[in-house]
């Protein structure tokens, strides 16, 4: 049960973050209050305050506010979530390089699945997604692959009427998942997690396959190439 008390200031804080959060565009003062349910001045030394310590980007023309990358740089101070980028980072780039595809890295969050880190293809055409992008588990070939591999679900999860959890235990089986993307067309995800000693997704590896005639190297040896990317990522982790 949470505690029965609350910083009214803190909440005033955390409230106008999350706003700028979910929203695509600068905001106002005004604007701000507004979607906070505060007047103007109740929230000014907030504002006031969320700049002067690096967490808010001021326009010094309209004078309206956006997040900078301050919490950005803060989520990726993390020990764990460091250790993983810093290992996945060069075979990242050697799969990329090989391959002359772009690749990402993905965790699980909040019931969702966050990029945490991305090589752009070295060629002039390649698809990308944006780091600290959050996608949705249940509709994205990454999502399958660590609600696979999650620690909660490593065995095979048995449904109300009795029926096994075939698509689960499919990627179990396998390894990894290739499938085409309900969104793009052009595009094959090839997924592999990342996995520790309990065979437990620490987070998944995808490569958003462009098939044309950019696409120098087939499919069946990106395949090849992204699970030895995997691999070393998890050797490189120690694991």
């Amino acid at each position: 049960m949470p505690p029965d008390y609350a910083v009214p200031a803190l909440d005033k804080a955390l409230d106008i973050l999350e706003t700028l959060a979910d929203r695509p565009h600068a905001l106002s003062q005004l604007e701000i209050a507004q979607a906070v349910d505060r007047s103007p001045s109740q929230i000014f030394r907030v504002l006031t305050t969320l700049e002067r310590r690096g967490y808010l980007h001021r326009d010094p023309q309209s004078g309206a506010y956006s997040l900078s990358l301050r919490l950005f740089d803060l989520s990726h101070r993390q020990e764990p979530l460091r250790s993983l980028t810093d290992a996945a980072l060069g075979p990242m780039r050697e799969l990329a390089n090989a391959t002359g595809q772009s690749c990402n890295l993905s965790v699980l969050e909040s019931g969702g699945v966050r990029v945490v880190a991305q090589v752009e293809s070295p060629g002039d055409f390649g698809y990308r997604v944006r780091v600290g992008a959050l996608f949705p588990l249940e509709t994205t070939a990454t999502g399958a692959v660590l609600a696979a591999f999650d620690a909660s679900r490593a065995a095979p999860q048995e449904a109300a009427e009795g029926e096994p959890d075939a698509p689960g235990r499919a990627i179990r089986d396998d390894g990894f998942l290739e499938r085409p993307d309900p969104l793009q067309p052009s595009i094959t995800d090839v997924v592999f997690p990342v996995l520790n000693r309990e065979r437990a997704a620490l987070a998944a590896l995808t490569v958003p396959y462009v098939a044309t005639s950019f696409s120098a190297v087939p499919a069946a040896r990106v395949r090849e190439l992204a699970s030895t990317a995997a691999a070393r990522i998890t050797e490189a982790l120690g694991l």
